[in-house]
């Protein structure tokens, strides 16, 4: 009688768990919200037409940074001293950029760099150096401030088109942290080889990574993009701006392996597709300070 009663109330204390203590139950195994990503679905022509219509809406950008050297000796020697500096950043197409990097605080100029579609210049007051040389410039030097170069930031911010009859492949990417589409644009002829890739996040089908390649699958950069916003108040931008390019991200990672660096960049002030007059790509070297020809047999020549 004392196991059959026994028996009894466990099987009562089961069906009231079963019955009216589902809820507590379920709130112990239920997933956190947000926690399974919700996706969107997108053809291969619809991301190339959205990357697309970014990357032709983007003409100009003027803009003011928080600049973090992350790795590397080629920017954080500049920078290590500061942690963190204050730049202000133009970017024309199809091939002109000016970052000009202040220290915080007290405002003194610690570079000054720009190139356009043939020779970049930099200038380190800190140094009293001025370096001058050919963008098509792929050798190392073995001295790390020769192998700063304004051109890389192009990358990350005025991306190339895909052209019509391009080879572009198409494939879904998932890991631990969201979904991915991925665009790969290759080029060559017969033995093709990795142009570039385009990440596409699904959750919102914003570009949040950008790699480009080399000869032999090297690669050259690799961007990554968040805290995509709106272009609002001082972030203006012109009327016939395609819808795609109406927001920018607001965070930029951009690693270049080759060349030992990663630079992050925070974009706290933006202006899109304004007018840039052309002068202010331009920088002269400064009175005083040594004349350095990046490239040259002779590393280093005053003028």
């Amino acid at each position: 009688m004392k196991i059959n009663s026994l028996a009894c109330t466990v099987l009562a204390t089961l069906a009231l768990v079963s019955c009216g203590g589902t809820s507590a139950v379920r709130k112990t195994i239920k997933n956190a919200p947000g926690t399974t990503p919700i996706v969107k679905d997108a053809t291969r022509e619809e991301l190339i037409e959205s990357y697309n219509s970014f990357a032709q809406g983007v003409k100009t950008i003027n803009s003011t940074v928080e600049l973090k050297p992350t790795a590397g000796s080629r920017y954080s020697g500049l920078i290590q001293e500061y942690h963190e500096v204050k730049a202000f950043l133009l970017a024309s197409r199809p091939d002109s950029v000016r970052m000009i990097g202040q220290a915080p605080v007290i405002g003194t100029t610690v570079f000054d760099m720009a190139s356009d579609s043939d020779t970049f210049r930099v200038s380190i007051p800190s140094k009293n150096k001025f370096l001058v040389g050919p963008v098509s410039l792929e050798r190392t030097s073995s001295k790390p401030i020769e192998n700063l170069r304004p051109q890389h930031l192009l990358d990350a911010l005025l991306w190339p088109e895909i052209r019509k009859g391009e080879a572009v492949l198409f494939e879904e990417f998932n890991d631990e942290n969201a979904r991915y589409y991925v665009l790969t644009v290759l080029r060559g002829g017969y033995e093709k080889e990795v142009s570039s890739k385009i990440w596409f996040d699904r959750a919102d089908l914003h570009v949040v990574r950008l790699q480009k390649y080399g000869p032999k699958g090297a690669l050259l950069s690799d961007a990554h993009f968040s805290d995509w916003e709106p272009l609002v108040g001082d972030q203006e931008h012109t009327a016939d701006t395609p819808a795609d390019a109406a927001s920018f991200p607001r965070t930029i990672q951009l690693n270049r392996p080759h060349d030992d660096y990663t630079l992050d960049l925070q974009v706290t002030k933006l202006t899109l597709n304004g007018d840039i007059p052309a002068d202010r790509f331009k920088i002269e070297q400064p009175a005083g300070s040594e004349l350095v020809r990046v490239g040259e047999d002779s590393a280093e020549k005053k003028p």
